[in-house]
C-alpha cells in the first residue's frame, strides 16, 4: 500500500481484539489517487466507510485477526464513447485476514479465497480505502446510455467528397504514359 499524507493509522490486531468499528464520510480530495483518476474533478464528492475488526477463532489453534471493509464513492471520469463526463459508482465489500508477516501472506494469498494481508503495526486504513476503491474502478468507463449522440464511424460524407473532386497526381502520370485517365 502506499503512503500518501491523508492517512488512517490503525493497529489491526487490538482492534480486532475490541471487535472495534469505524464508520465516516470523508471527500474524495483527500484519496490522491482517486483524484487523479477523476482529474481533479468531484474534489468534494462524498467516500463513505466503515471497517470492523473481529477475531475468528480457529479449532486447535489461535484465533485469527479479521477486518471487513465496506466503501463506497462515486468518481467523475471521462467517458471514453462519448468523451464527457460520467460519475463512477464504486463499491467496495471485502474481509481481509491478517497474519504475522509478508512472506506467510503471500504464500496464503495464493490459496485462500478470502484477502490476506500481513499486519503492520503503522497499518494505513485510508491506503486500504483508496487501493480498494482503485481496484473498482473500470477498465473503460463510460455511461450506459450517453447524452450526446455518439459517431461510431469513421465515414464522414464532407471528407469523401472532397477527396472525388481533389486532383489524382497520378492519373495525370497515366495520361503521359498513354494509360487510361481515372
Amino acid at each position: 500500500m502506499k503512503k500518501d499524507s491523508f492517512a488512517i493509522p490503525l493497529d489491526v490486531r487490538a482492534f480486532a481484539q475490541a471487535a472495534g468499528t469505524r464508520l465516516a464520510q470523508d471527500t474524495l480530495q483527500k484519496y490522491e489517487r482517486l483524484m487523479e483518476e477523476s482529474q481533479g474533478q468531484g474534489g468534494d464528492s462524498a467516500v463513505n466507510w466503515s471497517a470492523q475488526g473481529e477475531m475468528r477463532p480457529v479449532p486447535g489453534g489461535a484465533a485469527e485477526i479479521w477486518l471487513h471493509l465496506q466503501a463506497d464513492a462515486h468518481v467523475p471520469v471521462t467517458c471514453q464513447r462519448c468523451l464527457q463526463p460520467v460519475d463512477v459508482p464504486l463499491v467496495v465489500d471485502r474481509s481481509f485476514r491478517f497474519v504475522a508477516d509478508e512472506e506467510t501472506a503471500a504464500q496464503l494469498d495464493e490459496e485462500a479465497e478470502e484477502e490476506v494481508l500481513a499486519l503492520d503495526p503503522e497499518f494505513d486504513l485510508a491506503s486500504l480505502i483508496e487501493d480498494e476503491l482503485l481496484m473498482e474502478m473500470p477498465l473503460v468507463p463510460r455511461h450506459e446510455v450517453c447524452p450526446t449522440e455518439v459517431k461510431l464511424e469513421a465515414v464522414d460524407e464532407d471528407f469523401d467528397t472532397a477527396m472525388a473532386e481533389k486532383p489524382k497526381p497520378f492519373a495525370a502520370l497515366a495520361q503521359l504514359k498513354g494509360g487510361k485517365p481515372h
